[in-house]
């Protein structure tokens, strides 16, 4: 059979052909725009703070990888809701996701510090994130958000810390009787180390420690690092500052997102909140290496800041302190799931790392401590 190519008919196609282009460009902004959403994300850092920096850096690439299909508005701790109270806020979709530390969930199940300030078991902060997604941790974060909490959130670790400092203080700490009757800012499962180290603890928010020393509301804080301290005003109203414990020796942020806000977006953009997490984790890190010892410095050299590091027999102190508090805790079975899992990766992983790796401190005195 021949078909016939008649004027009429090519008139008739052409007419078809661009009736279907009209369609498609009438049809594709309505696409993009029912698919376009803005969310409020609140940090649980003073704006001033660089965790609400790493917390911009984090919404800046959800935001770029999303290609505009998907917003993340940021607020500062506050904005909406204080920062103990984000988790609430986000399960119940008053805010729709935010960025702080797990720590901060500790008073709903202690197991939740167990996957920001563990137990010092990891070499480091990296060997923590390695458990939490490639060692069972992020099976288990889920079971306790969602099995055990019955939290209505999601949430994806990201951003290795450097290990904490032992803190702030208006006079020297060189041996652990100096620390029994201290008022002490601390949070998380370290709040029971230094509670077995007879320090009385209060735990508050990163915007309120430093006023609380000022006032003398508190002896003693840690908060995270150099350059969070520099910015909080740390060395205004203290001067010894004790580096080094085992206290918080790793931790990582964690991003929350509202669970069926999250559920709901398409897989890509699911995928998009995730490896977010992953590139901001790299980049903080290396954010971290350059700023930290630069405020260090500053406040060593700048503002009377007197810098030493924690005495050993205070590290010993925590390490026995810490026996005790897991013994305790780990009579709660799903606690002792988390330590085990975390316990079987380290000695796998750290026994791995301590042999393999030549120590740095024998290379840079090296070439950096020569008289």
């Amino acid at each position: 059979m021949t078909e016939t190519n008649s004027p009429a008919r090519r008139g008739l196609l052409k007419a078809a052909a661009v009736g279907a282009v009209g369609t498609t460009v009438l049809m594709t902004p309505s696409v993009s725009r029912a698919q376009t959403v803005t969310w409020r994300f609140q940090s649980t850092w003073p704006q001033r703070d660089i965790f609400h920096e790493f917390a911009q850096d984090y919404v800046s690439r959800v935001n770029t990888l999303s290609g505009g299909r998907l917003r993340l508005e940021l607020l500062a701790a506050g904005a909406v809701v204080g920062a103990f109270q984000l988790l609430d806020a986000v399960s119940a979709g008053t805010l729709d996701g935010g960025h702080g530390v797990t720590a901060y969930w500790w008073g709903k199940n202690p197991a939740f510090s167990l996957f920001g300030t563990s137990a010092p078991w990891f070499g480091d902060a990296n060997q923590f994130l390695g458990w939490f997604y490639h060692g069972g941790g992020e099976a288990l974060y889920r079971e306790l958000m969602h099995g055990i909490v019955r939290a209505n959130a999601i949430g994806y670790l990201t951003g290795p810390m450097p290990c904490q400092p032992l803190g702030w203080f208006r006079n020297n700490i060189e041996n652990p009787d100096q620390l029994r009757g201290l008022r002490y800012r601390t949070v998380g499962l370290n709040a029971d180390v230094a509670t077995s180290l007879g320090m009385a603890v209060v735990s508050l928010p990163g915007g309120e420690i430093v006023p609380a020393l000022e006032r003398g509301v508190i002896d003693g804080a840690e908060f995270n690092n150099p350059s969070s301290d520099r910015l909080l005003g740390f060395p205004d109203v203290a001067k010894n500052y004790m580096l080094q414990s085992f206290g918080q020796p790793v931790e990582s942020f964690e991003v929350l997102f509202n669970r069926q806000k999250a559920e709901a977006l398409p897989q890509e953009l699911q995928q998009v909140l995730k490896i977010a997490a992953e590139a901001a984790s790299s980049d903080m890190l290396w954010k971290a290496m350059d700023r930290y010892p630069r405020d260090l410095q500053a406040m060593a050299s700048q503002q009377g800041v007197q810098v030493r590091s924690t005495p050993r027999s205070i590290l010993d102190a925590q390490l026995r302190a810490w026996d005790g508090v897991l013994t305790r805790y780990e009579a709660d079975p799903f606690f002792k799931k988390v330590c085990d899992s975390q316990r079987d990766w380290c000695r796998r992983v750290g026994a791995y790392f301590l042999r393999a790796t030549a120590s740095p401190a024998v290379s840079y005195n090296h070439f950096f401590a020569r008289g």
